[in-house]
């Protein structure tokens, strides 16, 4: 079976090149107007495509049509060159001859390649026995133009030097050929465009994975049909009919192999926004330039210019208008990306925000028309919310926002939809930042909601060390130093070195309720602040950091809250001590930058960056809960082997917004 195949493949092919040559070598009066047909493509692609799939599938009944089909048009356009090749050479008893394998041969290769390869495509059945009538309709169509052409009297008049005589001619036919060629022609294209349409209905019923598969022959058969007409009354396009034919082999065997199936839509897409685009645009230069030209007569460069300013104003427009007209007739009502982010900001103004994640997953669903959809929220309690059922065999989608991974979307397999894939990329495109929006805002509500459960529980815990701290530190020295005192004023007559002795001692504890004094403000503010500024402070970590870290200040820094420079003191702090003890970094670098309203914190260093699975401490979660408690951000980004970028960004309040 693979030898047959390849000697089709190899035979077919070697008569289309023949024939060529001889449409080269005759007379000008001989040479016909058009001598490369749908035919001459059918006969040098079919047969190759169909060995090829042989070679892979020897059982496939398509193959084999395509082989039989393309040998019958290469048969039958050497037929037709030898057959003005013998007329030109006065032969014209064997020219009549060959118009019989000539006639044969487009039967066969119409048959087959024209009604019988669409309707069995791709899985070599018919959908169903209803579309038999459709076989019955092209067969006897294609058979009765047949019979038309092979006993049909020649015509009296004829491009040629003499006609080609028909020694199977029916004189008797000869008032009927022209209705019987309307009545056969009709027919042929009836049943060419119901083989088409059986795509279509495949198309409609399959499920995703046979849609994508169907679409390849959907589109070659449509397009070849369309241009077919249009080349019956428009002969000049010929040439775009033939270039077609060579599209159906492959597509079909692209929906045989099943390889890349996935781009159809965007093939689709793209064409019909092409043609629209092209289409309109010179519809609007030729108009604006006819108008010109009336309204400025005589002033040709002008109205070229008018004419392009207006096409070049249109194409954006039109361009995008197209696009959503095309996703709606490919993808129905959730066809347009920026409907379904127009709906799912709507349902997100209108909704609970505690519901957030179920509108964003509900809305993606609807638009990917996936079996399910779920996001995962990376937190501190990571927050799963699914719509419908995700599976096992799950796309993920990560979620950035700003550079900062917070979560991820999980997306299910292809429900039953046209052509989900490319259509599924623009509305990831579209709908992942919204929803990595969303996912940040649950993030950072529930991280608002810990941290105001550890700023109360931070703050009672505080209360309480300085209750303790006065009362049994403090109190109970301050208690001792007035008994002291009491003791000193009675001695002080009587055993003056006592009174002195126990003088010394108070002293003394004074001295260590200083300390102690000292210890509980340096806990609630570093001194550094006070004593040396916010500046000063951040150099003096810098300096005493390993390695030492250059500070870069932008703004006045002068008058801050006293809140913000707490704030960025301990990041700063946290930061150093992260670069000092994991980083394994050469040079690091503080910025410190003050903007209108917003103090801008950066501190980056060029270490080995954070490790691929790398969960947030203590430390990091310090750091940005500090942010968060005044409405700011703190972000920590870093790849592994590039160093680590700490970016923090705090709001600062005007003297009249504080007022």
């Amino acid at each position: 079976m693979r030898l047959a195949a390849i000697a089709m493949a190899v035979l077919s092919p070697l008569l289309i090149v023949v024939a060529v040559a001889l449409w080269a070598g005759l007379p000008d009066a001989w040479t016909p107007a058009r001598t490369v047909s749908p035919q001459t493509a059918a006969g040098l692609t079919f047969p190759a495509v169909g060995a090829f799939l042989l070679f892979h599938r020897p059982r496939l009944n398509l193959a084999w049509l395509m082989c039989a089909g393309g040998l019958a048009a290469a048969i039958s356009d050497l037929s037709q060159a030898l057959m003005f090749r013998a007329a030109a050479d006065g032969e014209f008893l064997l020219a009549g001859c060959l118009r019989l394998p000539a006639q044969l041969g487009w039967a066969v290769c119409g048959v087959t390649l024209t009604m019988v390869l669409p309707l069995y495509s791709p899985d070599g059945r018919l959908p169903s026995p209803r579309w038999r009538p459709v076989l019955v309709l092209g067969f006897a169509s294609i058979t009765t133009d047949f019979l038309r052409a092979v006993l049909r009297v020649p015509p009296a008049h004829t491009p040629y030097p003499r006609a080609i005589p028909n020694p199977l001619q029916v004189l008797e036919l000869a008032p009927y050929a022209e209705t019987v060629s309307v009545i056969a022609w009709t027919g042929i294209y009836v049943s060419m465009a119901l083989a088409a349409l059986s795509l279509a209905v495949r198309l409609r019923r399959a499920d995703s994975v046979t849609r994508r598969q169907i679409g390849w022959p959907l589109l070659a058969f449509a397009g070849y049909i369309l241009f077919l007409v249009v080349t019956a009354f428009v002969p000049e396009f010929g040439w775009i009919a033939v270039g077609w034919a060579t599209l159906i082999p492959v597509a079909t065997a692209f929906s045989v192999m099943r390889y890349r199936l996935y781009g159809i839509d965007t093939v689709i897409s793209r064409a019909f926004v092409a043609a629209g685009v092209v289409a309109v645009i010179s519809a609007v230069y030729f108009g604006a330039g006819a108008l010109s030209s009336l309204l400025v007569s005589g002033y040709g460069q002008v109205a070229s210019v008018v004419a392009a300013l207006f096409a070049g104003a249109f194409f954006q427009p039109l361009r995008r208008a197209l696009q959503r007209a095309v996703d709606r007739l490919l993808y129905g009502a959730v066809g347009d990306p920026g409907l379904l982010a127009e709906r799912l900001t709507q349902a997100l103004r209108r909704g609970d925000p505690s519901r957030a994640l179920t509108s964003v997953v509900s809305v993606l669903r609807d638009g990917l028309a996936v079996e399910g959809v779920a996001v995962e929220v990376a937190d501190g309690e990571p927050r799963y919310i699914e719509s419908g059922r995700v599976g096992a065999d799950v796309r993920e989608v990560p979620l950035i926002w700003h550079g900062e991974r917070v979560g991820r979307l999980l997306v299910g397999p292809p429900g039953p939809r046209r052509f989900p894939a490319a259509h599924n990329e623009r509305v990831l495109a579209t709908l992942t930042p919204y929803a990595a929006d969303v996912a940040h805002a649950v993030r950072m509500a529930a991280d608002l909601q810990r941290s105001r459960e550890r700023i109360l529980t931070t703050r009672e815990e505080e209360r309480r060390r300085l209750r303790r701290d006065l009362h049994d530190g403090l109190g109970q020295t301050l208690s001792a130093m007035a008994m002291t005192i009491n003791m000193a004023r009675l001695s002080l007559k009587k055993s003056p070195e006592a009174a002195d002795e126990l003088l010394r001692e108070l002293h003394a504890g004074m001295g260590a309720v200083t300390g102690d004094i000292r210890e509980l403000v340096y806990g609630l503010r570093p001194p550094a602040l006070d004593d040396l500024g916010l500046i000063r402070a951040v150099e003096e970590l810098a300096e005493q950091s390993s390695p030492p870290a250059e500070v870069e200040v932008e703004g006045d820094l002068s008058e801050l809250p006293a809140a913000v420079e707490v704030a960025v003191y301990r990041i700063v702090q946290e930061a150093l001590t992260n670069v000092r003890r994991h980083a394994q970094a050469a040079t690091a670098r503080i910025v410190l930058q003050r903007e209108r309203s917003v103090l801008r914190v950066l501190i980056a260093d060029d270490g080995k960056g954070l490790p691929e699975a790398h969960r947030a401490g203590v430390g990091l979660g310090s750091m940005r809960e500090r942010a968060a408690e005044l409405g700011g951000i703190c972000v920590v980004n870093g790849e592994p082997g590039a160093g680590t970028r700490v970016e923090v960004m705090l709001p600062l309040l005007t003297a009249r917004e504080v007022a």
